[in-house]
């Protein structure tokens, strides 16, 4: 049996709560998407209610890792073992601690079959760094995920986003339930939900010039003039307020309102 060792520690305090890291840990499906400066691609081996195994795909690389997540019932801790590929034998052990309703935290350790002081150090602060940017890049998506679960006022079902000459665009607003925005795309005014229907990831980044607009959380892509999936992923946008100009100005009304 090979022996492991300590190569490296990182602690933080994650401003989410359990639930939401679970959620997230088991969520392989995000690495390569959200985490696309270190991930080139995930995919699914196998999985199961506490866990999942994986073939992934350093970015910069072509040569496949395979990865076990074994996760405790109760959110305590968990382990990813890597199976095959760079690294065979080594774990990454984390313990998860509530403080508060969404405070949690995470103590990580990383385990490698390595004897060398200096190699175990060099191994260590390169892990460090390297989880201190992947826990960046989820703790913001878990903050925003537990915001877009939040239950939201309803809004006014018809809005003047104002004078069509003066608009900055993309504009955001809300309409009723929803949240959308405002863009100008082959020259015409469309609005669309900022909301995917996956997980409720923001789709305010850049329309492509097919009318595209891709979830950065994981990858979803939506055609902003018929809401239909561009991946064949098969979800849909909410439906789209109508857009109007009235006297030079911009109005934004739901379908149902009209």
């Amino acid at each position: 049996m090979t022996v492991l060792h300590l190569a490296g520690t990182y602690r933080r305090s994650v401003a989410a709560s359990v639930a939401r890291i679970r959620e997230n840990v088991l969520d392989w499906e995000h690495l390569p998407a959200l985490h696309a400066s270190s991930f080139a691609a995930c995919e699914l081996v196998n999985e199961d209610s506490d866990g999942w195994r994986v073939r992934l795909v350093n970015a910069g690389s072509d040569a496949p890792q395979v990865l076990k997540l074994v996760m405790a019932p109760d959110t305590s801790g968990y382990r990813v073992v890597t199976e095959a590929g760079f690294g065979t034998g080594s774990e990454i052990r984390v313990s998860v601690t509530p403080r508060a309703a969404h405070q949690t935290d995470v103590v990580v350790d990383y385990h490698v079959p390595e004897t060398d002081p200096d190699r175990l150090a060099m191994i260590g602060a390169a892990f460090v760094a390297i989880y201190e940017r992947l826990w960046d890049e989820d703790e913001a998506m878990m903050v925003a995920r537990e915001a877009a679960l939040a239950p939201r006022p309803r809004a006014p079902t018809r809005v003047d986003l104002g004078p069509e000459a003066a608009l900055q665009l993309p504009l955001a607003f809300d309409l009723g339930s929803g949240r959308f925005q405002l863009v100008r795309h082959d020259n015409a005014l469309l609005a669309h939900s900022l909301n995917c229907p996956h997980w409720l990831g923001p789709l305010d980044g850049a329309v492509d010039g097919d009318g595209n607009v891709t979830c950065p959380w994981h990858g979803y892509r939506f055609n902003i003039c018929t809401g239909r999936s561009a991946d064949g992923r098969g979800l849909r946008l909410g439906p789209p307020p109508r857009i109007s100009i009235e006297n030079g100005r911009v109005i934004a009304q739901l379908a149902s309102a009209q």
